[in-house]
């Protein structure tokens, strides 16, 4: 067994390997490893090697990749995939270096702590220029609870601040348990004296911090970044602190790393560091240590932790529930948009035949679908189950042996605010939804989508055509329901719609939907 170490490791992680008999260690760096690869059975990195669809042709024993840290971009998911090779991470092994290195940044910025040592060390002695605020009594929102968060939060606990949090994927009890309140992003932004960001970049959290978002907060806010850069956008923070809205910032990541000489560092209220929150002595040990003992599991007894691409079972078993498996995924995605409220309980019920297979791949495809909008660690088929545990989730599953279809899949999520639910089948190999909020409703889970609910009356339909048609938007389907029965008597029966458009619907033109009275709600949903 030949092990290529592509990246400096922990020496605590190569005596792991060097312990494991007959194994051949190769300890090489990012310039020279590739002439090792041919008969590589295991590829370790870190963030400089690159590995590439290249990179994975020139290994055909190549059987796991290890990535000493959090983030997998510099590994092709889909080209590891397609060549059977595992990839596995790390998550958490940094989350105390970070948490920490959060704090410090806090304190940096209420203290002015760069500047004052800047000024003394330039032989000033100018007190009362840096007069400080304390942490004690300022109220901390944290974007994400997460186990960086979490760890920020049991950090900031000691000195004595009120803590909300925003994070659609905990429930209640879990925030509750971590002595957090939960808030919507809006309130969170309204009573923070200090934001810290702890999500991962999706097209939902992608320049997250905006003008519009530095508008809602409280003026004098300061913001901490250690997540990923692309979360602030740079041009609106710029002005935000120029203006004085904000009082400061402090970033460790950039939208361009390295960010050089950015306009952002002319800002005297502007702390920077250059993406070391998670660079310990400490974290480097664990995550070495971890991906180790991980590769040493899965080559010795195939046991994959923290794998990040592919589940365990056979190429025909896969062939037969892959679609399944898509379906699942695109109606929790589908349900994470239209549920109101933070979830606590995913339920997953399979009807006919299907309920009778290994239901693993088709469950955590859901739960991944369902968890996929924010989160700093992306949830997959390997990872959804262990990131649902760990943020309070109940997952319940159960098989029906009837439904609308011969063979179907339904999700429920339950939060604090009701139950939300979506059914649907693979047709003609394409997963559709049939059935939504027990209203039955065929529609495709792709592109742009609308949906929306109204009372039953007249003039609907066509007042939303017309709203979207004078705004540009085109509609390529339209696909309608209604209840069956009313629930109150003497009350209309309520329609839904799902409409898929071609671009997404801006915010403006949500607002005129809404000028007709009998549209209830309106949510979009953008399938990625």
């Amino acid at each position: 067994m030949k092990i290529l170490v592509a990246e400096p490791l922990a020496p605590a992680g190569l005596e792991v390997l060097r312990a494991q008999p007959g194994w051949n260690i190769v300890i090489a760096d990012p310039k020279t490893y590739e002439a090792d690869l041919a008969d590589a059975d295991a590829l370790l990195v870190r963030s400089a090697v690159k590995v590439t669809k290249q990179v994975l042709e020139k290994a055909p024993r190549l059987k796991v990749v290890g990535r000493a840290g959090v983030g997998v971009d510099n590994v092709d998911l889909d080209a590891a995939t397609s060549a059977g090779v595992l990839v596995m991470n790390t998550p958490g092994g940094n989350a105390i270096s970070v948490a920490e290195h959060t704090l410090a940044l806090m304190l940096s910025m209420a203290r002015s702590i760069p500047e004052a040592s800047a000024s003394t060390k330039s032989g000033k002695w100018e007190k009362k220029k840096f007069l400080g605020n304390e942490l004690r009594g300022k109220t901390l929102g944290v974007v994400g609870l997460g186990s960086i968060g979490r760890e920020v939060v049991r950090r900031a606990k000691p000195f004595e601040m009120s803590i909300v949090a925003h994070d659609p994927y905990v429930s209640s009890q879990a925030a509750s348990d971590l002595g957090v309140s939960l808030v919507t992003l809006a309130d969170l932004y309204r009573q923070s004296d200090f934001i810290t960001l702890h999500v991962g970049l999706t097209p939902e959290t992608e320049h997250m911090l905006n003008a519009a978002a530095f508008a809602q907060m409280k003026p004098g806010a300061r913001i901490v970044n250690c997540a990923r850069g692309e979360l602030v956008h740079e041009k609106d923070l710029e002005a935000a602190l120029a203006t004085g809205r904000l009082a400061g910032a402090a970033l460790d990541v950039f939208e361009k790393e390295p960010p050089g000489e950015a306009p952002l560092f002319q800002i005297p209220s502007v702390v920077a560091t250059p993406h070391i929150a998670g660079s310990t002595e400490e974290a480097q040990e664990i995550v070495g240590v971890r991906i180790v003992e991980q590769v040493v599991q899965y080559l010795n007894g195939g046991v994959a932790l923290n794998a990040v691409n592919m589940p365990a079972m056979s190429a025909e078993q896969f062939r037969t529930l892959g679609p399944w498996a898509d379906l699942a995924e695109k109606l929790g995605f589908f349900l994470s948009h239209i549920a109101v409220g933070n979830p606590h309980t995913i339920r997953i019920i399979y009807s006919a035949k299907l309920g009778e297979n290994n239901t693993q791949l088709l469950r955590n495809s859901g739960i991944a679908g369902v968890l996929s909008r924010s989160l700093e660690q992306k949830a997959n088929v390997i990872n959804a189950m262990q990131i649902a545990s760990r943020r309070g989730f109940t997952v319940v599953e159960r098989r029906e042996a009837r439904s609308s279809y011969t063979e179907s899949i339904r999700i429920e999520i339950e939060t604090d605010s009701g139950v939300v639910s979506a059914e649907g089948a693979v047709i003609l190999n394409r997963p559709r939804l049939t059935q939504l909020e027990g209203i039955s409703c065929e529609a495709t889970l792709a592109g742009h989508l609308m949906y929306s609910r109204n009372d039953d009356v007249p003039g609907v339909i066509g007042f939303v055509g017309t709203v979207l048609g004078k705004n540009g938007i085109n509609i390529a389907n339209f696909a309608l329901g209604r209840q069956d029965a009313e629930l109150h008597p003497g009350h209309p029966l309520t329609a839904i719609a799902i409409i898929e458009i071609d671009q997404p619907v801006p915010e403006s033109v949500v607002e005129q939907l809404f000028e007709n009275k009998a549209i209830r709600y309106i949510h979009r949903v953008t399938f990625i």
